[in-house]
């Protein structure tokens, strides 16, 4: 497969040098480029994925480039096509994702200033908690048309669930379909009717409740994760939704995917950001899809449109 163009990713914590290494072993793009604020890191961990080179058969350049308060540096990001934003402070035990919203707004706005300045015609896959007020943020600031941002969020749920299903009836994850739409936190919504184990109904596999249990721990997975490292948060499974992303948009491949993407009309919602599937290409979104919803599965979708669309209102003034 030929290679083209430039991604660039912002922030080279474990979220975003995981999702470097990723994009540049897919071997699809010239160029992989990693900024961060911290002098010489994202330089270094550029040069130890470009040493693993001959090991894996990749020919991507991964290029590390130190940003600075004034956006010096930023001038590495010119030209990208796609660039992914995972800079933010992690959470840490105790805290929730809305315990982030002040300190992580100011990044991602800056952030994105430099973007809009030098990738102008970028797609913009946001990844900082909360996903969802961060990515309405940066649709704000960028000034991008609606479908070229995007956040991440739904497909790392949805992996989450079909983890969590595969474990506890003891099949392969390949067999397992799941879906969550809404919002990436407490008002994640999941789709019972769309979950299926090797084609059969998950609710004739396992009780409503077991369902339930399993949905809770979806809701709470990077908690659990961040309980369990004492310090940093996840970045192995999200990093692994972030390229997919990037990776259907670098192909135009028309995948339908589960992202923060925004909605205009569709399930009588519009105006928000919010977890939908859409369909990912070369310009973004291509359009949401609408699929059928229960009576309850819609309400809970609707309901969570509203309380992120009031939290997204907030969070335009930080």
């Amino acid at each position: 497969m030929a290679r083209s163009g430039k991604v660039s990713v912002i922030g080279a914590g474990f979220y975003g040098s995981t999702t470097a290494q990723r994009l540049a072993e897919y071997d699809i793009f010239d160029e992989v480029v990693l900024t961060d604020i911290v002098e010489g890191k994202p330089e270094g961990i550029a040069l130890d994925i470009s040493q693993s080179r001959p090991i894996e058969g990749f020919e991507t350049r991964v290029t590390g480039q130190t940003t600075g308060p004034e956006g010096e540096g930023y001038e590495a990001i010119a030209g990208s096509s796609i660039v992914i934003i995972t800079a933010g402070l992690p959470r840490k035990p105790g805290m929730s994702r809305m315990d982030l919203i002040g300190v992580n707004a100011k990044i991602v706005r800056g952030v994105t200033e430099q973007v809009a300045k030098h990738a102008p015609e970028a797609v913009l896959i946001v990844v900082s908690n909360p996903l969802d007020e961060m990515t309405a943020l940066a649709a704000r600031v960028s000034q991008f048309p609606a479908h070229r941002v995007m956040g991440q969020a739904g497909m790392l749920d949805t992996a989450r669930f079909s983890h969590f299903v595969a474990e506890r009836l003891g099949v392969p994850v390949g067999s397992v379909t799941t879906l969550t739409l809404g919002s990436h936190g407490d008002t994640m919504v999941p789709v019972p009717s769309a979950c299926r184990v090797n084609g059969t109904p998950l609710g004739d596999l396992l009780s409503a409740e077991e369902i339930a249990a399993l949905v809770e721990r979806t809701r709470n997975g990077g908690a659990e994760i961040v309980g369990l490292l004492k310090t940093g948060s996840a970045y192995f499974a999200p990093s692994a939704a972030a390229a997919r992303m990037a990776r259907a948009v670098a192909l135009d491949m028309g995948a339908v995917l589960p992202v923060c993407a925004w909605v205009s009309g569709e399930y009588g919602i519009s105006g928000v950001y919010l977890g939908v599937e859409a369909e990912i290409g070369a310009t973004g979104v291509r359009r949401v899809i609408e699929r059928e919803l229960t009576s309850d599965e819609l309400a809970s979708l609707r309901r969570a449109a509203e309380a992120v669309r009031a939290k997204q209102a907030d969070v335009a003034s930080l």
